[in-house]
């Protein structure tokens, strides 16, 4: 077989109008926005909630606490799962279709969690139900990311993908906004007995109605040209795709963004979810107060991220992300210090400055995940490196982190355990390629050419 029949027709740099791209990211960013306003708001409530409400037979606060962390690690468990699912069926049917079943998916299972009965009225069935409920909550989160930010970096001119596609990264912080308000517009009307009773159902059920806005949304954009020029090859046939081809051919690219993930993830679940758990049991704030320093500093990570992204487009990825690894290696060490102060700005600066260079690491993570792999295999490529790391950085980072200040009785562990993370992450950047302004059309022909010189060398 000819390598002439495996090079794909001569294709040309996206030409999409402003606020054509801008509808593009609009779509991307309301699914993404519901997807982790649900997520997230998940994790405040295994912190404030479920402790009591699923868990109150544990021996004290902080493994009450653990168990809850228990069950939010769950949903990481789930995302690659889902990762790998979506990744295989949206590189062949489309980033849209997919993601429009990932939304109903977390947005049924989030209200679900709205109407569970408590361990009082059922015992263990309702910590049990949960951890179902969390599952395909994480299964459909899982593939939600990838498809949302290659909607979107696929459409971007190459000049300032980091900027466009950095938009639905932006919308992380934007849902985490939004569970955190629920929260504690809920949390300050209610006393403790109706929040715990009922009221953070509510937070739940809310779900509803941004699932049924954010569907509507993403039913009025198309994938990308050049996706449906690579998915008629994979339809034909000429072309695999999905996860065993993705490790096939571009391991190197997966496990860099797996290192590129793994200190990013930790660094950002210690600051939103294990802050929570730090400033309640050692510092002694109370709920009300910790929710609304967490609204000011997720208010301002928002506004970062698209900020870093356009930094990224001119400075290189490369650069951007290994200030972000150095930084966030320093955080634990003068944090905790700061929020056992007990003064709100002074822990407020402490969140948002951990928040920052969570952001510079953030921003360019779809532009760069996005530039490493060819479109006929990029969703599937990008959900790997993205969502298997979550099962032992995320997921484990409250547990661990929870762990270790109740056996040691001090932050510094926790501090040592973010900067050895962050020394992976420094490995990974290091090895990375610089991709800044690299057209994906350049991408698709490279994987062209080598997989005809394989297919030659084959037939010899």
């Amino acid at each position: 077989m000819s390598s002439a029949q495996h090079t794909p027709p001569q294709r040309q740099e996206p030409d999409v109008k402003e606020s054509g791209l801008k509808k593009v990211v609009a779509a991307s960013m309301a699914g993404t926005v519901v997807e982790w306003y649900e997520f997230f708001l998940y994790a405040a409530a295994a912190t404030l909630v479920f402790a009591s409400v699923f868990f109150p037979n544990a021996e004290s606060e902080l493994d009450a606490i653990i168990a809850g962390f228990l069950t939010y690690a769950v949903g990481f468990v789930a995302r690659p799962i889902g990762g790998i699912v979506f990744g295989h069926f949206g590189d062949k049917y489309g980033r849209k279709q997919l993601l429009q079943v990932s939304i109903i998916l977390v947005g049924a299972s989030t209200f679900l969690m709205g109407c569970l009965p408590t361990f009082d009225l059922v015992g263990y069935w309702a910590p049990g139900m949960l951890v179902v409920l969390r599952f395909i909550q994480g299964f459909a989160v899982g593939g939600e990311w990838g498809g949302a930010v290659l909607l979107v970096a696929e459409h971007s001119p190459s000049k300032s993908r980091g900027f466009w596609a950095s938009w639905p990264q932006s919308a992380v912080p934007m849902g985490n906004l939004l569970a955190t308000g629920v929260l504690f517009g809920l949390s300050a009307v209610l006393d403790d007995a109706a929040f715990l009773g009922w009221g953070w159902r509510v937070a739940f059920w809310l779900s509803a109605v941004i699932v049924i806005i954010g569907y509507y949304i993403r039913t009025k954009v198309s994938d990308a040209p050049i996706f449906l020029d690579a998915q008629k090859e994979v339809v034909e046939g000429a072309k695999g795709y999905g996860v065993v081809e993705v490790f096939k051919r571009y391991p190197r690219g997966v496990f860099t963004a797996m290192g590129l993930r793994f200190a990013e993830n930790i660094l950002y679940y210690l600051v939103v979810t294990f802050s929570i758990t730090y400033l309640s049991t050692e510092v002694g704030e109370d709920r009300t107060k910790i929710l609304l320093l967490l609204l000011v500093a997720h208010a301002l990570h928002f506004c970062a991220v698209p900020i870093v992204g356009r930094y990224s487009d001119r400075f290189g990825r490369k650069p951007v992300y290994l200030a972000g690894a150095v930084l966030g290696a320093t955080w634990g060490f003068f944090a905790f210090p700061m929020m056992d102060t007990g003064n709100d700005f002074i822990i407020l600066a402490a969140v948002t400055i951990g928040l920052m260079f969570h952001a510079l690491m953030y921003a360019g993570q779809p532009a760069i995940m996005a530039e490493m792999f060819p479109t006929r295999m990029r969703y599937s490529g990008v959900s790997l490196g993205y969502q298997v790391t979550s099962i032992v950085a995320g997921s484990l980072a409250p547990i661990i982190a929870a762990t270790l200040l109740r056996d040691y009785g001090s932050s510094t562990p926790v501090a040592i355990y973010l900067l050895l993370a962050c020394c992976v992450t420094i490995v990974a950047v290091l090895a990375l390629r610089e991709t800044r302004g690299i057209s994906l059309l350049d991408v698709d022909e490279a994987d062209a050419r080598a997989t005809a010189e394989l297919l030659a060398g084959r037939t010899k």
